[in-house]
């Protein structure tokens, strides 16, 4: 329950911000424009909290956080008195009309510069790829990829880290090959993956397991890095800190341990655990839980790993302008990132099975808040990227159709006719809620 509210909470703040910087940047060039905005909303449905500020617009806060909306003044919905036309949104020039459709999603681009700018100065702990031997039989082993080595390129694209490699290799998904250059005992060396016969399912596998990339981590140690309140370890009198020597008597790595517990559902084990330099007895009773259609055991912890050797460590800290350049770069790396994704669903390299809803985007936002400040902040840039390239698809009911729409009469120099627009309204909406469905359709089996 609580790990619910948290992603929850998570959630609501991170649409809070992306919509209302959305629809502030609508807002801000309306008001340049000289359009009167009538109302600012921040969600839909009843208001909880209005006002009218001095500028004459109603501000407000509504109960369906899903969304918001900037009302203006538009002759074709409004009756207009002789001296308001100038200021109806319908009534200004058509570059005028862009800039404010424009203004909302450009607003996102610009809160992902801000974000990602804060992470980098606030500075980033990461580590390297470092590769053991890949898996039996897959892509990366019939490259021939080395133990030991660390990726430094994909392609053209260097690597510094983890979650750089899997962009690039997120951007490689439907090439033929992938070039790969590895630091092999401090010499580069070039490899290339036959990704030919490459299938990828995100809900099967994380993008590096499919192509059979492994990578080093510290050993996992019995010491108990988290104890759940309402598992049973806790029940029985474990707490963080306790290092797991002995269960029934015999000493235990942690993946044995775990298997230990896991065949033993509602059957008393015997743990011995050092504290404070004290060797302490508890007799625990797993739970048992039903997971992948078996019944198995579980007590309600996790585990520490060893310390990261610092050759392996990388902190993505940097100065003032430095800090603008790598932001800078990221927004445009999300960018193209996001745009080469929903090219390939549209091509079929990726299954629409991969698209999230609110309910995975809710997850997204409460694990990268758990983790730690700057890597929400990495989240939030990514969603605002995202919000603000889906907003400019050129679908009617989205920013992206009416610029459409916009720019047609900027070079016949006369509006779409508003049949038409009504058309493609309609045709937009189906496609909208068809994405939408599926997307929460996946969301739904994910769980």
């Amino acid at each position: 329950m609580l790990g619910f509210l948290w992603d929850l909470g998570a959630f609501l703040v991170a649409l809070g911000l992306l919509v209302t910087v959305h629809e502030y940047g609508h807002f801000w060039v309306a008001r340049r424009c000289g359009v009167k905005v009538e109302r600012f909303s921040i969600g839909f449905g009843k208001p909880i909290w209005q006002k009218v500020g001095k500028d004459g617009t109603e501000y407000v806060v509504a109960m369906i956080p899903l969304g918001g909306y900037v009302k203006m003044l538009d002759g074709r919905v409004d009756d207009l008195l002789p001296e308001m036309e100038s200021q109806a949104f319908d009534r200004k020039p058509v570059l005028q009309r862009i800039a404010v459709v424009a203004a909302g999603p450009l607003a996102n681009f610009a809160l992902a510069l801000v974000l990602l700018y804060a992470m980098f100065l606030l500075g980033v702990s990461s580590v390297k790829p470092v590769l053991t031997a890949p898996a039996p039989q897959s892509i990366a082993a019939q490259a021939g990829l080395p133990e030991h080595s660390i990726v430094t390129h994909v392609g053209n694209d260097p690597v510094v880290d983890w979650e750089a490699l899997n962009f690039a290799l997120a951007a490689q998904i439907g090439a033929d090959q992938i070039g790969l250059t590895l630091d092999v005992d401090g010499r580069a060396q070039s490899f290339t993956l036959d990704t030919r016969e490459w299938v990828f399912d995100a809900d099967k596998q994380p993008l590096t397991d499919s192509l059979g990339l492994t990578f080093w981590t510290p050993a996992i140690t019995t010491v108990l890095a988290y104890v759940d309140d309402q598992g049973a370890a806790y029940q029985a009198g474990l707490r963080e800190g306790d290092r797991i020597t002995h269960v029934d008597g015999e000493m235990l790595d942690w993946e044995p341990l775990v298997a230990k517990i896991a065949a033993a559902p509602e059957q008393a084990l015997q743990m011995t655990v050092e504290r404070s330099g004290e060797r302490l007895g508890f007799e625990v009773i797993p739970k048992a839980v039903v997971k992948d259609g078996q019944l198995i055991g579980q007590i309600g912890v996790s585990p520490t790993r060893e310390a990261w050797p610092e050759a392996y460590r990388v902190e993505l800290k940097y100065g003032l302008l430095g800090a603008l350049q790598q932001a800078a770069d990221r927004t445009w790396e999300l960018s193209a990132l996001t745009l080469g994704t929903f090219g390939k669903l549209i091509t079929g390299d990726l299954s629409f099975n991969n698209l999230g809803g609110p309910i995975a985007i809710a997850q997204g936002a409460g694990a990268s808040a758990g983790v730690g400040l700057v890597y929400f902040l990495g989240f939030l840039a990514l969603l605002s990227v995202n919000l603000g390239i889906i907003n400019l698809f050129p679908l009617p009911v989205l920013d992206g159709g009416h610029l459409l729409y916009y720019f047609i009469e900027l070079l016949t120099g006369k509006p779409v006719p508003e049949k038409a627009q009504e058309i493609g309204f309609r045709i937009g909406s189906a496609l909208l809620l068809l994405l939408m469905s599926i997307a929460i359709v996946n969301d739904v089996a994910r769980l």
